[in-house]
């Protein structure tokens, strides 16, 4: 996101808060309980991990969704190691979900359907390898669930590009910073999430046929 900010940041004083705003959005929050059993964890990369947070929160089923990095070899990666591109880590976010209420499928649906998956390396202005998309498996079941997803996609001409997702199996992630965790609702009036998170999310709720949170 940082990219975008500085731009965002230049022409936000010129733009009324009505046009940037949309005072009727309700950030899709979080529940913050300990993991309870029967309960399964899906990891996804595709660009800023602000966005890709809520875009999950929103789903019912899933109880949270974890903003972090994941992806490279750097162990316990600060936010500023990450964006200088040597870590080889993506944002990513850790989702726990409830099997009995939101499938795998679902989430691999989602992922693709909020983001732009023919971009390398970038989602919109944020450019940068952290910034790749990714989809982790963790078993067999899941790699073929993302494949199938990808070749669907791909047959349905969804996109005039083809998709350049990585998909890998998971290895290890490491949550961010505290700050970053739930940033959207915390911090509501900023310029890049008044301008880049909320309409994306928007867009993404209003073209998925998913189960949203009310």
């Amino acid at each position: 996101m940082k990219a975008f900010l500085s731009t965002i940041v230049s022409i936000v004083f010129f733009v009324s808060c009505a046009q940037t705003q949309d005072n009727k959005f309700k950030v899709p929050a979080a529940s913050k309980q300990k993991m309870v059993a029967g309960e399964a964890v899906a990891y996804f990369a595709e660009g800023c991990f602000w966005h890709t947070e809520i875009v999950f929160q929103s789903l019912v089923g899933v109880r949270d969704a974890i903003s972090g990095y994941a992806g490279g070899t750097t162990k316990d990666p600060s936010y500023e190691q990450v964006s200088g591109g040597s870590t080889g880590h993506a944002e990513a976010v850790q989702v726990f979900y409830d099997p009995s209420k939101i499938s795998y499928v679902t989430l691999v649906s989602a992922f693709f359907a909020s983001q732009d998956p023919t971009t390398l390396n970038r989602q919109g202005n944020d450019i940068g390898t952290e910034y790749r998309s990714m989809a982790f498996y963790m078993n067999e079941s899941e790699r073929k669930i993302i494949e199938v997803e990808i070749k669907k996609l791909t047959q349905i001409k969804k996109y005039n590009k083809p998709i350049v997702t990585e998909v890998v199996p998971f290895k290890n992630f490491y949550p961010a910073e505290n700050y970053h965790q739930e940033y959207i609702s915390q911090h509501p009036t900023n310029p890049y999430v008044r301008n880049v998170s909320i309409p994306d999310f928007n867009k993404f709720r209003k073209e998925f046929k998913g189960n949203f949170k009310q």
